[in-house]
C-alpha cells in the first residue's frame, strides 16, 4: 500500500504541487484579517463561573477597567501648590481620554461639609496655584484623613498621589486598548514637559491590556525571526546540503503563512499565546520534512539515484510521518479540554500548521528534489557509524539500562510533589517590561492591581439604606481593614458616616452611621443630587438601592493566596451577615481560578490523548504488545521533566498545563518514527530483535537527533520571551524533548529487547549471533 501510495505521489507530483500551493495561498490570503486582542476578557469561556459573575457586577455598576496615573514628586512633596496645580491639569485633561467615563484623583474628590445647616458638596482643590501654606495643609489634613482616598489615591506618607481613570471599552474592541494607552502616554510627556518635578507611572487593566497586545507583537516579530535564523544555520551544518536546507526553509515559510492566514481568516484574535503558533509550527514542519529529506539522502548515499531515493524516502516515512502528523494533532488539539479560549486557538493554528507541513513535505520535497541539483558522497557519514555504537552499547547493556531509567523515574516523580499550582497575572511580564515595572512601582508606594468586587445584595428595593445592611456592611469594611492582605477598602459605610457628621454640624461624634432608614435615604439622596456629572454613586450602588458595591484592594497575591482570601470572607459572611447574599469577582479573582482549573484539565486532556495515540499506534504499527510498550517512552519525559521542575521553579501555572497537552503530542513522534522503522526491519528484513533495533538507529536516529535539537533550540527561543507563560512554555517543552530523545535511544530499545524475543516472524540465521554479540546488518535497499 505505501509503495502504492509512494509511486502515485511522484508520478503525479505536478498535480499535487498545484494543489498543495494553492491551499497554502487561499490561506495565506486570510492574513488581512489578523487581529490581536486588546482586553484581557478573552482569556475567559462565556461559561466561566468566576466571568459570569463578573459581568454581573460590570452589568449592575459601572465598570471597573482602568487606567492609573501615578505621580511622584521628585521634591517628596505632593502637597505643594506647584503639584496640586499639575494635578488639576491632569484631571481635566484626562476627561478627554477616549472611552474614559470617570476620573477620580485629590483634586476632584467630592469633599463634603456643613456650612451652618447646609450640606456643601464640593472638589477638594480648586486653583491650586493661589493656594497659601496654611490652605495647603488643610488640605493634605483633610485627604489623609479621607479613608475614601488614604491607600488608594494619597499615599501616607503624602509622597504619590494617583488618578484613577475609569474606561467603558467597546465590546469586542481590538482597537481599544493600544488607543487609550496611546493617548494617555501623549498625555504624560504633556505633563512632563509642564512639569518635570513630576514622575510618571501607568498601570490599570487597560494598560495591562495593551501590555498583552504589545507582547504578542513583540514575540510574533523577533522570536520568530530568531528562529528561522537558526533553523537556517542548523540545517546548514547538519544536513551539509544546500538543496535540502532550501526545500525546508519554503516549507517552514510556507507553513507560517497558512497558519497566520487561518487564524485571520478564523476570526482568531491573537494573545501572547497563540501569538506563538508561528516558532511552534516551524519547528514541528522541519521535524516533518527532515524525517523525508535524511532518508533520501541515506539512499542517495547507499548509491541510489535521485528518483529511486525519493519513491524510497516516499515508501518509508509515510506511514510514520502520517502517523506522527495525526498523534501531534491529537495532542494539540487537547487544548480544548481547558476553558481558555486562547489555548483552544493555539491548538488549532498548530494543527492547521502541521497538516500543511505534512502535505508540503509528501508533495513539493519530491518536487523540489527533482527540480534542484542535488549531491550526496556515496559513503557512510560519521553520525551514522556512532549510531552503531550507540547500538551496540544499548544491546550489551540493556538490562542495566532498564534498572537505571526505572530507579531515575521513581525519583523524579517523587519530586512532582514539590510543583504549586499558582500563577500571578501581574507576573506574567518580564521585569524589563514598563507595565511590569510601574505595576510594580504601584504596588510597593500606594496600592497595586489586585483587587476583588463583593457585590452585596439586601434583597429589597432600597434595602441598602436599612440599619440592619448598613451594619453589616460597615461591620465587614472593618473586617476586611484588618486582613494582612488588604490595603485599602471603598465601602459606601464611609460616604454615609461622613455625611451624617456633615449634618450634625461636622460634629465628630456624629461620625457614624444613621440611626434609621429614612435617615439614611435622604442623605444619599441630597448626597447624589450635589454630586457633578460623572461622579455619582453609580459606581457603588444599583439602580434600586438593593445592593452595593465594596472594593477591596489588596497587597499582590498568588492564585491560592487571593482564592484563600475570599474564602475567609465567604465565611464571614455566611456567619455574620446570613441575609445579605454576595456576588464576588475582579480580573485577577478569574485568572487565579482558570490557572488551577486549566491544570486539572489538562490533566485529563492528556490522559485521553495517550489513550486515543496508543490506539492509534497499535493499529498502524498492528502490534499490541508494541502498541503497549509505546506509552512506557511516551509517559517518562513528562514524568521526569515535571519532576525536574518542581526542583527548579516548584510553581506550576499556565505554561505548565499547556506545555503537557504539547509535549505529548510532539515527543510520541519520535517514539513512533522509531518504532516504525524497528517494525519494517522485523517484518520486511526479518531481522531479530537486537539487528531490528541497530537497523532502526542506522534508518531514523539522524533524523530523531536534528529533530529533537531544532525542537528543542525552536522551544528555547520561547525563553527569549518577556512573557513568562512563553518563557515557561519554552523551558518546559524543550527540556522533555531532549529528555524524551534520551529515553527512545536508550530505554526504548532496552524495552524491545526484554519484551520482545519472540515473534511470529521467521528469521534468516544470518541475522543470529550464538555469541551475544551486535550483528552486522546488511541493508537491503528496495
Amino acid at each position: 500500500m505505501a509503495n502504492t501510495i509512494a509511486t502515485f505521489l511522484f508520478k503525479w507530483r505536478w498535480i499535487f504541487v498545484l494543489f498543495s500551493l494553492s491551499l497554502v495561498v487561499a490561506l495565506t490570503m486570510g492574513s488581512k484579517h489578523i487581529q490581536y486582542a486588546a482586553d484581557y476578557e478573552v482569556w475567559f469561556s462565556d461559561n466561566n463561573p468566576q466571568y459570569l459573575a463578573f459581568s454581573s457586577i460590570q452589568k449592575t455598576y459601572a465598570k471597573s477597567d482602568n487606567v492609573v496615573i501615578l505621580l511622584t514628586p521628585k521634591d517628596g512633596e505632593v502637597f505643594s501648590t506647584e503639584t496640586l496645580a499639575s494635578i488639576e491639569w491632569l484631571t481635566a485633561q484626562a476627561w478627554k481620554i477616549p472611552f474614559s467615563t470617570r476620573v477620580e484623583s485629590l483634586s476632584n474628590f467630592q469633599h463634603s461639609y456643613a456650612d451652618g445647616d447646609d450640606l456643601v458638596v464640593a472638589d477638594l482643590i480648586r486653583q491650586a496655584e493661589q493656594k497659601s501654606a496654611q490652605e495647603l495643609e488643610q488640605i493634605k489634613t483633610i485627604a489623609l484623613s479621607e479613608p475614601l482616598l488614604l491607600n488608594r489615591i494619597i499615599s501616607p506618607d503624602a509622597k504619590v498621589t494617583a488618578l484613577n481613570i475609569t474606561i467603558n471599552l467597546p465590546n469586542n474592541s481590538t482597537e481599544g486598548s493600544p488607543m487609550v494607552t496611546a493617548y494617555t502616554r501623549d498625555l504624560v510627556k504633556k505633563l512632563q514637559q509642564q512639569n518635570p518635578n513630576l514622575q510618571v507611572h501607568l498601570t490599570g487593566l487597560v494598560v495591562m491590556d495593551n501590555a498583552f497586545v504589545e507582547a504578542s507583537m513583540e514575540d510574533m516579530g523577533s522570536l520568530t525571526l530568531i528562529m528561522f535564523a537558526l533553523i537556517l544555520v542548523g540545517l546548514l551544518i547538519f544536513l551539509r546540503n544546500i538543496t535540502a536546507t532550501i526545500s525546508i526553509l519554503i516549507i517552514i515559510i510556507a507553513s507560517i503563512m497558512a497558519t497566520m492566514g487561518f487564524s485571520g481568516w478564523y476570526g482568531i484574535q491573537l494573545t501572547p499565546v497563540s501569538a506563538s503558533a508561528p516558532t511552534i509550527v516551524m519547528t514541528i514542519a522541519v521535524a516533518n520534512a527532515v524525517h523525508v529529506l535524511m532518508t533520501l539522502l541515506h539512499a542517495m548515499r547507499m548509491g541510489m539515484d535521485k528518483r529511486a531515493a525519493i519513491q524510497e524516502s516516499l515508501q518509508v516515512n509515510l506511514q510514520p510521518v502520517i502517523l506522527a502528523t495525526i498523534t501531534t494533532m491529537v495532542g494539540f488539539l487537547t487544548m480544548h479540554f481547558s476553558d481558555v479560549p486562547p489555548f483552544h486557538d493555539l491548538g488549532k493554528m498548530v494543527v492547521v500548521g502541521v497538516m500543511v507541513s505534512f502535505l508540503l513535505s509528501m508533495t513539493l520535497i519530491p518536487w523540489l528534489i527533482m527540480l534542484l541539483p542535488i549531491r550526496v558522497k556515496k559513503q557512510e557519514t560519521q553520525s551514522e557509524i556512532s549510531l552503531r555504537f550507540v547500538a551496540d552499547f544499548v544491546i550489551a547493556n540493556n538490562k542495566t539500562i532498564i534498572g537505571v531509567f526505572v530507579a531515575l523515574t521513581i525519583g523524579m516523580a517523587a519530586l512532582i510533589p514539590l510543583n504549586v499550582i499558582n500563577d500571578n497575572i501581574w507576573e506574567y511580564f518580564d521585569t524589563t517590561v514598563q507595565f511590569r515595572v510601574d505595576t510594580d512601582y504601584a504596588s510597593e508606594h500606594l496600592t497595586g492591581p489586585y483587587y476583588l468586587e463583593y457585590s452585596l445584595e439586601s434583597n429589597q428595593n432600597g434595602g441598602i439604606s436599612s440599619p440592619e445592611y448598613l451594619n453589616s456592611l460597615d461591620q465587614f469594611r472593618q473586617w476586611l481593614d484588618k486582613q494582612p492582605e488588604v490595603v485599602h477598602v471603598n465601602s459606601l459605610s464611609d460616604i454615609l458616616k461622613r455625611l451624617n457628621k456633615n449634618l450634625n454640624k461636622d460634629d465628630p461624634a456624629y461620625y457614624r452611621l444613621p440611626e434609621n432608614r429614612e435617615l439614611s435615604a435622604q442623605y444619599l439622596l441630597l448626597y447624589e443630587m450635589s454630586l457633578p456629572y460623572g461622579l455619582d454613586l453609580n459606581s457603588q450602588i444599583n439602580v434600586d438601592k438593593s445592593s452595593s458595591r465594596v472594593i477591596v484592594s489588596l497587597h499582590n497575591l498568588s492564585n491560592q493566596a487571593m482564592i484563600a482570601f475570599d474564602q475567609r470572607a465567604q465565611k464571614w459572611l455566611t456567619t455574620n451577615a446570613p441575609n445579605i447574599s454576595n456576588t464576588v469577582s475582579s480580573p485577577q479573582f478569574m485568572f487565579s481560578f482558570i490557572s488551577l482549573r486549566t491544570f486539572y484539565q489538562m490533566v485529563t486532556g492528556v490522559s485521553f490523548a495517550l489513550f486515543l495515540i496508543s490506539v492509534l499506534i497499535i493499529i498502524s504499527l498492528r502490534s499490541l504488545k508494541i502498541g503497549l510498550l509505546s506509552l512506557v517512552p511516551n509517559i517518562i519525559p513528562p514524568i521526569m521533566a515535571f519532576g525536574l521542575w518542581g526542583l527548579l521553579m516548584g510553581e506550576a501555572g499556565f505554561a505548565l498545563a499547556l506545555g503537557l497537552t504539547m509535549i505529548i503530542g510532539i515527543i510520541v513522534d519520535d517514539t513512533v518514527h522509531f518504532l516504525s522503522k524497528y517494525m519494517r526491519g522485523r517484518r520486511e528484513k526479518n531481522l531479530d530483535a537486537p539487528a531490528a533495533i541497530s537497523y532502526a538507529y542506522t534508518q531514523v536516529g539522524s533524523a530523531l537527533t536534528i529533530t529533537t535539537i531544532v525542537l528543542s533550540v525552536g522551544f528555547s527561543v520561547l525563553m527569549l520571551s518577556t512573557f513568562k507563560l512563553n518563557f515557561e512554555l519554552g523551558l518546559i517543552t524543550a527540556m522533555t524533548i531532549v529528555i524524551a530523545l534520551i529515553v527512545d535511544f536508550l530505554f526504548l530499545p532496552a524495552l524491545l529487547l526484554m519484551f520482545d524475543k519472540k515473534s511470529d516472524l521467521t528469521v534468516t540465521s544470518q541475522n543470529h549471533n550464538v555469541t551475544g554479540s551486535t550483528p552486522k546488518v546488511v541493508i537491503e535497499e528496495a
